[in-house]
């Protein structure tokens, strides 16, 4: 499955990136061509770092004796041996299948190989005016996507920025299960003045100006209104961390440049929200099994469903029960 790990613009030309992602240090970087490419941040004859190293004519090259490797994880130069050694097989390093759309990159873990590209989400046409922002967060990758499908911590957790009203009442919530990778939640949250919550059934889609998407495993929108919208990502650094990636989204003006600007203003706004978050949530108890959720929860019900079916994304991130077990991992390009 296609994991987004990273926004595009961290990868840069003429240098590569070492990050950690689902437990695995990889190294990243753009080929003469633009593309990027991924492998594991260990050079195969001594096992130091790729990413300390340098590019040269699109590949890249260990700091340590020189050898070059190509995104396919071929050696291609050997130095000590000269220029018309042919490396053997053996020294091949490791690589993994990366996509680049929309400003993000994706990777793709678990068995199986990709059926097309990553899913992105179906109503940003025309929102490419926008502001980023990424931070890590000491809290395991389930924790931090519950975080954004919570629809009645606003009260509390954002008392004076966007929870303001108190309205502490949640009805339904709304889940809409679009297929078995994603879904949309109406929140439909008001003041309790005594009144029973209505049930989910009970409430019309029609009438609610906002709503949250998720699409599997990691990409989450919150549509504000039809000029406006936040997207976020999560991407798990291992069993313990997760980098959150925040973009916002303006069309008010409709002049690139001006829109581009007043969501760059907006940010420290959002940053202000985001840490609102944080400051509860790296607080929680890491386990999520030991949870017990109320009737309000169920986007997080229903999140969780795909997540305990994801035998190979709990596997890489130590997740596979109540407590931490084996080893993360992630499985390789295919040849």
């Amino acid at each position: 499955m296609w994991m987004a790990i990273l926004f595009s613009r961290e990868v840069r030309k003429g240098r590569p990136l070492g990050v950690r992602r689902l437990g695995q240090d990889l190294v990243l970087w753009r080929d003469d061509d633009g593309r990027v490419n991924a492998l594991s941040d260990i050079c195969p004859h001594r096992r130091t770092r790729f990413s300390l190293g340098s590019l040269v004519d699109g590949r890249v090259r260990c700091p340590y004796h020189g050898f070059e490797f190509d995104g396919s994880g071929s050696a291609l130069r050997v130095p000590a041996e000269g220029r018309n050694f042919k490396p053997p097989e053996y020294l091949r390093a490791m690589s993994y299948r990366v996509h680049e759309e929309h400003g993000i990159v994706w990777i793709w873990y678990g068995r199986g190989q990709p059926d097309g590209p990553p899913r992105y989400l179906d109503d940003m046409s025309g929102m490419d005016s926008h502001s980023e922002y990424h931070e890590t967060w000491r809290i395991p990758f389930p924790r931090a996507v519950e975080n954004q499908l919570d629809v009645f911590h606003l009260p509390f957790v954002h008392h004076n920025t966007i929870g303001r009203g108190m309205r502490t009442l949640v009805n339904g919530p709304l889940v809409k299960k679009i297929d078995e990778h994603s879904f949309i939640v109406y929140p439909f949250n008001e003041v309790d003045v005594g009144q029973v919550p209505r049930r989910a059934e009970d409430l019309n889609s029609g009438t609610m100006r906002n709503y949250l998407k998720f699409i599997y495993p990691n990409l989450w929108e919150n549509y504000i209104s039809k000029g406006t919208r936040i997207v976020a990502f999560f991407a798990p650094i291992d069993g313990h961390s997760t980098e959150i990636y925040i973009s916002f989204h303006l069309k008010l003006t409709g002049i690139g440049s001006l829109d581009r600007l007043l969501a760059g203003l907006a940010m420290p706004f959002n940053k202000y929200v985001l840490h609102q978050d944080r400051r509860v949530v790296e607080a929680q108890d890491p386990g999520i099994f030991g949870d017990r959720l109320v009737r309000a929860d169920s986007p997080i019900s229903m999140f969780r469903k795909m997540f305990l079916a994801d035998a190979d994304l709990r596997r890489a991130l130590g997740m596979d029960g109540p407590g931490p077990r084996g080893n993360p991992s992630m499985s390789p390009r295919g040849r």
